[in-house]
């Protein structure tokens, strides 16, 4: 296991242990807000910036920490270089409307996208900085889609998907960040702001107006999603939390109270999800390309990317359809979203293996949408290869999960449900005929016929 996944399972997992630290929204605006949300179940992330034009791990790569890998250059060349990828980013082929549409194909009914990342290149049209995509430097601000993020709010919107923007508290490009008179030892800011406060407070300002920016230009925002989880207060900095993310120890204070209270000037429903800094300004936790064991008892979003990277790489490989279905049944029967990422390529266009899978999950989610959106958690949940989920109408759905070119079975134990109705049962997708009897110990369903379908079999239970 490299440092980087074994970083991210230590980070998951004390995520996960430290729901006493969650502290549950009592906005009645924004409660409302998360249960629309937790209905949706399935959203599509999607990481882009001018990294795309080299195929690298997006920002990290010019970030000074033991599991990076830039293959022997040299680090002050490469940095020199990788930032001034804006002035050859040039995404002509670059259509909003299509990724819409291939994304509502898919089943997906929210959206998250990169409007800065770590690098500080902004997807977006931003008055506290040039670098961004709209600015004369890049090729790509001619362009009637220069402003990415608005055309891609306006694309989605259409299609009628929840919008999320994501932004990253870190900015590796700013002075007031990564200071230029001192070295860049991590992804930490690389002075002590408790000994430059002026120099700090610059770097809050500029931050604070960014996401104004954002939430006060761009309509109605339902997603604010903050990455760069070391930029936390002092009570929330663990031993732990310092521990794993090699932390120099500086309290990093961006004020979080502030920049939520503005961003819900305009978006008073606003979803803000500053990841992993435990409290109020989380309203929902994101386990990163990790499934949690068991239920959760709070709102909760596997991200996880289709292929390897979170960006663009064209030698990326990609989950399968039917890992990437299972996936996605066995993390909604435990109460979450799935948040799938595909990372478009620098010409504009979404990778041809990225969208096939899409539109095959689309296929499935047009037979079987039932057991998925809308839905909620019942017990036992998992089984083997069994799902559960439950229906508002009280439909309680049996998902039987199936290897590739797995048949599916003709006996099927349901235990730990009570007081079903026994007779006959609607396979979804399927004529072939499905009966329920009790047994010692529960339930069972016999099927005589082969059942042609694949991936997952939904079965229909009436209580």
């Amino acid at each position: 296991m490299s440092f980087r996944k074994l970083l991210f399972s230590v980070l998951v997992i004390l995520s996960l242990t430290a729901s006493a630290q969650q502290e549950r929204e009592t906005d009645s605006l924004i409660v409302k807000k998360l249960s629309e949300w937790q209905d949706l179940k399935f959203g599509f992330m999607i990481h882009w910036g001018f990294y795309s034009q080299w195929g690298v791990v997006e920002s990290w790569s010019i970030c000074s920490e033991p599991w990076i890998d830039r293959h022997g250059a040299n680090y002050v060349d490469y940095v020199r270089d990788y930032q001034a990828l804006n002035k050859t980013f040039n995404p002509v082929d670059f259509d909003p409307d299509y990724w819409a549409s291939v994304a509502s194909e898919a089943g997906m009914r929210y959206v998250v996208f990169t409007a800065k990342h770590h690098d500080g290149f902004c997807m977006f049209d931003t008055k506290e900085t040039s670098y961004s995509i709209t600015d004369a430097s890049c090729p790509f601000s001619s362009n009637k889609y220069a402003d990415v993020t608005a055309a891609l709010l306006k694309a989605f919107r259409k299609k009628n998907f929840m919008t999320g923007l994501y932004f990253s508290k870190a900015d590796w490009h700013h002075q007031d960040y990564w200071a230029p008179e001192w070295a860049t030892p991590d992804r930490n800011v690389n002075y002590d702001p408790s000994l430059y406060p002026e120099r700090w407070q610059r770097f809050c300002d500029f931050t604070y107006n960014q996401i104004k920016e954002l939430t006060h230009n761009y309509g109605d925002i339902d997603i604010l999603w903050l990455d760069g989880g070391w930029i936390r207060p002092e009570n929330s900095l663990t031993d732990e939390y310092r521990q794993w993310l090699g932390c120099n120890g500086w309290i990093q204070d961006i004020d979080m109270p502030k920049i939520a209270a503005m961003a819900r000037e305009n978006n008073p429903d606003l979803i803000v999800v500053d990841r992993t800094v435990h409290g109020k300004y989380e309203n929902y936790m994101t386990p990163e390309q990790q499934i949690p064991d068991t239920l959760l008892p709070y709102p909760w979003e596997t991200c996880m990317s289709m292929g390897n990277s979170w960006s663009y790489n064209k030698n990326d490989e990609y989950k399968s359809t039917n890992v990437l279905i299972h996936y996605l049944v066995d993390i909604v029967a435990k109460g979450g979203n799935f948040l799938l990422n595909v990372g478009p390529g620098p010409d504009g266009k979404l990778p041809e293996d990225a969208v096939k899978r899409m539109k095959e999950i689309g296929a499935w989610m047009r037979v079987n949408g039932d057991a998925i959106y809308d839905s909620r958690p019942v017990y036992p949940y998992s089984d083997g290869n069994l799902r559960y989920t439950q229906g508002k109408d009280g439909t309680i759905y049996a998902i039987v999960l199936l290897e590739e070119d797995e048949l599916f079975p003709h006996l099927i134990n349901i235990n730990g449900i009570k007081k079903l109705k026994t007779g006959r049962l609607k396979i979804k997708g399927s004529k072939v005929k499905a009966m329920l009897s009790r047994t010692k110990t529960g339930y069972q369903i016999t099927v005589d016929e082969e059942v042609p379908l694949q991936h997952a079999v939904v079965i229909e239970m009436k209580k």
